[in-house]
């Protein structure tokens, strides 16, 4: 399927233990199709400035909230594409506008966001990525992978589903050519599972989640890391300097 660099939509997500993914697995190859790119590892760079203003702000709900990461599908090279991506959430509703430059390009990105060109038809994502990074300051902050199932209806191929397994992340070598090792984020979470809809989910969907006892649960990658992960260790560094 062709990867999408603008769209919206509703996305849920649920926890899932080893049981219940192992169920809804093999219930799925009645309806939904796995992508061409079959389980494949995801490593995406989330940006942020100094002081983590980003994510703090994500962690308070507001009705209008925004990400920015580098998305690397696989292990990134010199010629591959790697994704810019602004994700805004209004009002429970996703909007994503990314758009592709080579990794050689990335580290150019990185000093001079406005220095890096692309095509015609992308130069407008491209102005409100360079907007929001020059504006906040924005830098790597955290490099998040998972190894990712994703699969697409066979009737309606905008209803996806998403299965992520090993979320894992790492705060140091901040780049997509070195591997995707990592401390795991939630031990506790076999399975994270995304829900990506454009309108009600379908019925067979519904019984499905019924019959395996499977609600909706509250789980952002980044917000985890920063939370459980990074501010311990912020508030432990500010003591030190305070003392």
């Amino acid at each position: 399927m062709k990867l999408k660099n603008r769209f919206q939509r509703k996305e849920k997500k649920y926890l899932l233990d080893t049981k219940q993914y192992l169920f809804l697995k093999e219930e799925f190859l009645k309806h939904m199709t796995l992508d061409q790119y079959g389980r494949h590892t995801i490593m995406s760079l989330y940006y942020d400035d100094q002081d983590f203003t980003l994510i703090r702000r994500s962690i308070k709900k507001p009705k209008y909230k925004e990400k920015f990461r580098v998305r690397s599908y696989g292990l990134a090279h010199e010629e591959s594409v790697v994704y810019l991506e602004i994700k805004k959430k209004v009002k429970g509703v996703v909007y994503k506008r990314r758009v592709g430059i080579p990794y050689n390009k990335w580290a150019t990105f990185n000093q001079h966001p406005r220095k890096v060109q692309v095509k015609k038809e992308e130069q407008q994502v491209k102005k409100e990525v360079d907007y929001l990074v020059e504006r906040m300051h924005l830098f790597p902050q955290v490099l998040i992978s998972y190894d990712r199932e994703a699969y697409f209806g066979k009737i309606d191929s905008d209803f996806r589903v998403t299965f992520d397994h090993n979320i894992r992340f790492r705060t140091e070598d901040l780049v997509l050519d070195k591997g995707s090792e990592g401390k795991l984020v939630a031990p506790n979470i076999p399975v994270l599972m995304e829900v990506k809809a454009l309108g009600a989910y379908p019925l067979w969907f519904c019984e499905l989640l019924s019959r395996g006892n499977i609600y909706p649960g509250s789980f952002s990658k980044y917000a985890y890391v920063y939370e459980h992960h990074l501010l311990n260790e912020k508030i432990k560094e500010e003591q030190f300097y305070a003392s």
